[in-house]
Formats: structure tokens, sequence, C-alpha cells
């Protein structure tokens, strides 16, 4: 059977249509039948050599059993294809159990959706020849040369999901799961059952963290130390920047002082092992709700290798299994370009250092009092833009390494491609917070004997008021623009292109009078998706949830701001998928895959992290030392002022300015003698003192213990909530049971006869 020689006798005046070739089986088709459509434009039909190679692969569909109607409009040119049911009887019967009677009337999908998964799975696929050992042109291949221009499916049927989910109004209403899964497959709807769950168990995360946010304005007036440091009037700090020629009376960091003490006290300790509990509770009833999702689904022991070898042979009957294969040479190519991106990434850090120094040192020259506020804030919004760029980067690079290391399957692709590239952006997003919570200020020497860069410019400190202040204020400006900005850029951009693709299609043709291509054309309009739309969506999601966990003891206020994010960015992603985009390949799951392993990988980092915070980037153990090893408390057991009383003048080294090597150029230096800077040293060779080195001891003790605490409490969680509930055991058991009793009364009754 061949299709005509050309494809331009099919292109008649607007909205006829002519089926591109005959079947017996072929019969005229709603327009609620046609799940994919090609696109080419009208200019490719007046060349011979792209008509040629549509026939072509138009007929290598044919031979897969597919129909095809074919319409145009003044541009543009498009070919329907559906797949035929004796299609989907093929799919059926490879996926059947053919030992188990009762398997065929369990084979209970979504034919729909498995029309279009397997339509889209052919085109898209490579095929070879028959008795020829050359490959047959993909489509992917045909789009680079022009022959046709996209590949996209037809929205259908959406009209309720737009009614109950795409709108802004149901912000507050639970998400139609099943619906979901109904139109865009169980991948998709696992992606949203998660991101649901997700944002429930924000909220007592956001509460807690909230409380002891707002537990520090109870010790905002009254805190020992914040006393202290609103009437130091005598006591000057030496300067910070080059260019600062001033000293500056501590008592002018009061309200700084005060502020710190809202995330840096007590209750951080706390919420952050609360945190660590939460992450633990938060997977591990997710696994139970994972699968008594996929048990109501009967995808509970669905194989997604049967499924992915099965769409093959449908492809083509002579596919020859890919077989798994390591390459040790590859592995270890990988594994260096790896750590060439990851040590780029280290040095996208390093020249966020290297801004903040420089501009320090321009600040400094007109923000006398508010340098480090000023560097640290703009530093955030530079980090922010690497972080944009960088994002794209990372992206080609991880594909790159992925199709280097050839996968033998788009689920195994999909699996290492997540992998990389989550490690290249955990770099990116939290290499200058790792500089800032443990680096910065701990490098620099002490005054008079400063380590520079480049032996020119002074590495920055913390503010006066602690590092806690610059880690606080870099979350909340990151965090803050990737949920405002990014959202308002996810959803304004697709709308603008959405809106401006509709206007040029509007003022370079009118719509077709045919509804049935003025549909198509709709679909057409709407802005494309590929393979990485919902991926791109999870990795949002995941790192978020890294800003969330990992330095929340530095910023409570995390959960919340990722509560309040969460919920306008389920309906932000069903508007878009709706009514702005093209609809997304209906995919089968019975998991969120690899992203699991990349929750329980952060829940690790999380611990280990806010000890690590706590422990050397907070004064929680400075101030625990000294109120049970220093202070008035333990030298005087009837003591009854507060124990923290005199940890500022404790906390603080001297410096004698005389031996500053610009002493006469210093503002007021008649008057100052004595200046102090946060470290512990002594007064005499500015060498570490004994307090430093045993403060150092505590803190590492404390890191050793908190995360060995925290590590316990999420192992016993873990034993503690099972992963599958006990009803859902019970119902593969029971199917299990039923299974095997019906191959016995077969043989049975096999052997009577």
């Amino acid at each position: 059977m061949q299709v005509d020689e050309s494809l331009q006798i099919l292109v008649g005046s607007e909205g006829d249509h002519l089926p591109l070739m005959e079947m017996g089986s072929c019969k005229p088709e709603a327009s609620d039948q046609w799940d994919c459509v090609l696109v080419a434009d009208l200019q490719t039909q007046k060349s011979q050599k792209h008509v040629q190679r549509q026939q072509q692969f138009l007929e290598k569909l044919e031979r897969n059993g597919f129909h095809f109607k074919v319409l145009k409009d003044q541009k543009k040119v498009f070919f329907g294809i559906r797949a035929d049911s004796a299609v989907i009887d093929m799919y059926r019967t490879l996926l059947m159990k053919p030992e188990d009677p009762r398997s065929r009337a369990k084979q209970n999908f979504n034919i729909a959706t498995t029309r279009i998964r397997i339509v889209n799975f052919v085109v898209n696929s490579k095929k070879r020849l028959s008795g020829e050992l050359r490959w047959a042109d993909t489509f992917e291949d045909l789009v680079k040369d022009g022959v046709f221009e996209t590949m996209f499916l037809l929205h259908k049927g959406e009209e309720d999901l737009s009614r109950e989910w795409a709108q802004w109004r149901n912000v507050f209403q639970p998400q139609p799961i099943d619906k979901i899964r109904e139109y865009f497959g169980e991948k998709v709807a696992l992606y949203f059952t998660w991101l649901g769950w997700y944002t429930y168990m924000l909220v007592p995360a956001a509460v807690v963290g909230l409380i002891v946010f707002l537990s520090g304005f109870a010790l905002f007036d009254s805190s020992q130390i914040s006393k202290e440091i609103c009437s130091a009037d005598d006591i000057f700090m030496c300067p910070l920047g080059d260019n600062s020629r001033r000293y500056q009376r501590l008592s002018e960091m009061c309200t700084f002082a005060k502020l710190t003490h809202l995330f840096d006290n007590e209750g951080t300790v706390i919420f952050a092992i609360f945190m660590a509990l939460w992450a633990t509770v938060f997977l591990e009833i997710w696994k139970r709700k994972r699968a008594r999702e996929v048990q109501s689904w009967e995808l509970y022991e669905w194989d997604e290798e049967e499924e992915e070898m099965a769409l093959e042979l449908i492809n083509s009957p002579h596919y020859e299994l890919k077989k798994h294969h390591h390459s040790y040479l590859s592995s270890t190519i990988i594994l260096i370009l790896s750590l060439f991106m990851i040590c780029l990434m280290i040095g996208m850090a390093h020249l966020l250092v290297v801004y903040r120094v420089l501009a320090a040192a321009l600040f400094s020259s007109f923000l006398e009092q508010q340098v480090t506020t000023a560097v640290v804030v703009t530093g955030a919004v530079v980090h922010y833009v690497i972080i944009v760029i960088m994002t794209k980067v990372n992206k080609c690079v991880a594909l790159k390494l992925c199709k280097f290391e050839e996968p033998r399957t788009f689920s195994e692709q999909e699996s290492k491609f997540t992998v990389k590239f989550f490690i290249l952006q955990f770099f990116a997003h939290f290499s200058s917070l790792i500089y800032i919570a443990f680096i910065l200020g701990r490098i620099n020497g002490h005054p008079g004997k400063s380590t520079r860069l480049a032996g020119l410019w002074k590495l920055e400190e913390c503010h006066l008021s602690g590092c806690m202040m610059d880690l606080f204020i870099q979350m909340a400006i990151i965090m803050g623009l990737k949920q405002t900005l990014s959202n308002c850029i996810e959803y304004l951009y697709p709308l603008l292109a959405h809106k401006c693709r509709s206007v040029q299609a509007y003022r370079h043709g009118r719509k077709s009078k045919d509804p049935e291509l003025a549909e198509w054309q709709r679909n057409y309009h709407m802005n494309p998706v590929n393979t990485f739309s919902l991926f791109d969506e999870f990795m949002e999601m995941m790192i978020q949830y890294g800003f969330t966990t990992i330095f929340v003891a530095a910023f409570p206020l995390a959960p919340l701001l990722a509560l309040f994010s969460n919920l306008v960015e389920i309906r932000l992603d069903a508007i878009k998928m709706v009514r702005l985009q093209r609809r997304l390949v209906p995919r089968k799951a019975k998991d969120i895959g690899t992203w699991l392993q990349v929750l329980e990988t952060i829940g690790v980092l999380a611990v280990i992290a806010n000890g690590m915070v706590i422990a050397f980037t907070s004064e929680f153990i400075p101030r625990v030392v000294y109120k049970y090893h220093y202070g008035p408390c333990r030298k005087n057991q009837t003591f009854t002022d507060d124990c923290l009383k005199d940890y500022v003048n404790h906390s603080l080294s001297v410096f004698y300015t005389k031996d500053f090597q610009d002493h006469g150029r210093m503002e007021g230096q008649e008057n100052v003698t004595v200046c102090r800077y946060r470290d512990y040293r002594n007064d005499h060779d500015y060498n570490l003192s004994e307090q430093f080195w045993f403060i150092l001891a505590i803190r590492l003790a404390f890191v050793i213990l908190f995360e060995h605490v925290a590590l316990c409490i999420k192992l016993i969680a873990a034993w503690f909530v099972p992963d599958v509930p006990q009803s859902v055991k019970n119902e593969v058991l029971e199917e299990k049971y039923q299974r095997i009793r019906g191959r016995m009364c077969f043989s049975s009754r096999s052997t009577d006869v």
C-alpha cells in the first residue's frame, strides 16, 4: 500500500482533508480520536526532497498501524495521527501474564492516555530499516532538517480540570488527583500528589518556625546581651574595611543585636532538631501515601522496564534487547568532568567573594556605617543572577554527560540526568551559603595583620552583630527572589508568550471555519513543552526543599515562605499545563523515582548543616560555655543576676590602636587607645587564646552529639512509621494468593481433561 506520490495533492481549499492512506478499517474519525499532530510549514511542500522524506516517515508509521488525516491553513500543514485499536490490543497482550488466566481481566488502564503514549513513543523513536544496517530518519532528524516543524498532543476533555483545578480561586481546594491521572498520566499525578502532601506538611513546620522566630521578640528588649550592647557607649570596635577610618561605638549595633536574637536563640536548636524529625516523618508518610495511591491505580507491581520493552516491540517487532553495560573509562571521564564542574561552581563562589571584597572597598567611601549590610544585600542579588545563568549551563552539561554515558532506556537516562543536574545545582545554589556560614570572617587574621586578597584588598568580615545576620540576610534574599520573582516569571512568561502567539496567528491568518482545524490551530498556538517540563518543576521543588531544611537554623521563616509559595505554585503549574501549554505526554509511574533518593540525601545534609550552623555560625555554644564555665554563675553560686552578665566584654578581644600602621590617620585616634573585635585572642601577642581552643572543642563535640541525636531520631521515626501500610501489603498478598489459586484450579482442570 503506497502513500500518494506528493502530499501537495492532499492540500486543497482551507478545511479540506483527506485520509493519507486507504485502510479497510479506516473510517472517518471524530476530532477527539486524533492524539498527536505533526506540523510542517507550507513552504516545505515546494521541496520535492522534503515531501519525499515526509512520505517515508509517514509510511513507517503506517506500517506500525496508525491512521492519518491531513489539514492545512494558510501557512501550516497539520498531520493528525491516531493508533489503531490493534496497537492497543498488542500493548495489552505484551504486558499480560499468559500463565495467569485472570490477568486479561486485570488489565485495567486508561486507553486514551495509553494510546497517546504509544503514538508519542513510536513517532520519536528510531527504527532500523528492514534488511539494512542503517537507521531510518527519526522525527528529531526531520525537525532539524526542516521537514517537520514540531509535534504536539491535543488537549481534549480538559474542561473539568480547567474548572476544578486550574483556577486561582481553588487555591485552598483539594486537588482532583484521579482526574489529573486520567488526563496527564500517573507521573504528573504523582508529582502533584507529592507537592500537595509537601505543602500540607509545611503547615506544622511553618507554625513552629514562626513561633521560634516570634519568641525572639521576648528577648528583643530583655536580653542581657542586647542590654549590654545597647549601653556599651565606652566600647569602640576596630574598623572593618580598608577605607574605614572611624572607630564605631558598640552601642551603634543595638538594633542589629536585637534583630539577631530573633533567630539566634535557644529555640534555634530545638527547631533544628524538630526539622530533622519533620523531614523524616514527611518522607515516611509520603512513602505510605504513595503506596496507597499506586495500589488504588493497580500499579503497585507494575514494571517500568517491561513497559519500555513493550513499546519498543510495538515500534519494531525486530527490536533487539539493549542490555545493561558499564564502562570504567566512561565513568572515569564523567567523574572528572563532574568534578571540574563542581570546582567551577566553587569558583563562582570565590568570584562572589571577590565581588564582596571589592564592593566593600567601594561602598566604604560613602556608606561608612552600613557597608557590611550593603555588601551582603548586593552580594545576594549577584548570587541570584549567577544561579539563573548557571542553571542553564548546568542543564546543558548534565545532558551532555548523560548522553556520553549512553543509558539503556529513557527512564535510566532520566535517572542519571537527575543525579548529575541536582549535584551541579546544589553547588550553584548553596556554595555561597556554605562560605558565609563556615568560612566568612574566620580566615581574616586580626586588626593590624589582616589577610588580603592578592595582597591588596582586605577580606570581608562578618557583620558586627555576628555571622548569623549575614547568613539570615543571604537566605532571605535568595529564597525570597526565587519564590517571588521566579514564580512571577514562571507564570507571566508563558502567559505573555501564549498571548503573543495567538495575536500573531490572528494577524497573519483568520481562524478556520472547520472546527477540527480550529482546534488543532488552538493547540498549536499554545506554548511548546519538552521532556524536561515536569523535570524542571521537580528540580525547582527540590531546591526549595533544600533551602527549607539545610540552613533552616539560620532562617526559621523558610518553611512559612515555602508554604505560601507552594500554594501559588500548585495552581500556577495547573494553569500552565491545562490552559497555556501543549499537553504533556502521559507517562506511567509508580513512584517519583530518583527524586526520593534526592529528598533523603537532603535530609541527611540538613542534619549535618544545621548542626554546624548552630555550632560554628551561631553564638549558641559560646553563650553556653560562658554561662556554665566562665560566667558569674559558676564562680558565685548565689549570683542572682543574669548568668550572661559581662558576656559581651568576655567575647570581644582587645587590640591596642598604637599597633595600627596608619594609626595617625584614624578619626578620633587621640581619644581611643583600645578597640575591640569579635574573636578569642590574647591581648599581648594577638595569638589565639586558650578560650578559643576550649570553645572549638565544645563546638566539635556539639556537632557530633547533635548529628548522632538527630540521626537516631530519624532512624527511630523511619522504623516507627512503616514505608508501606499493612492494608496495602495485605491487598498485594491477597492478589498473589488468588493468582496462585487460579493457576492451581486451571492446572487441575487441564489434568482432568
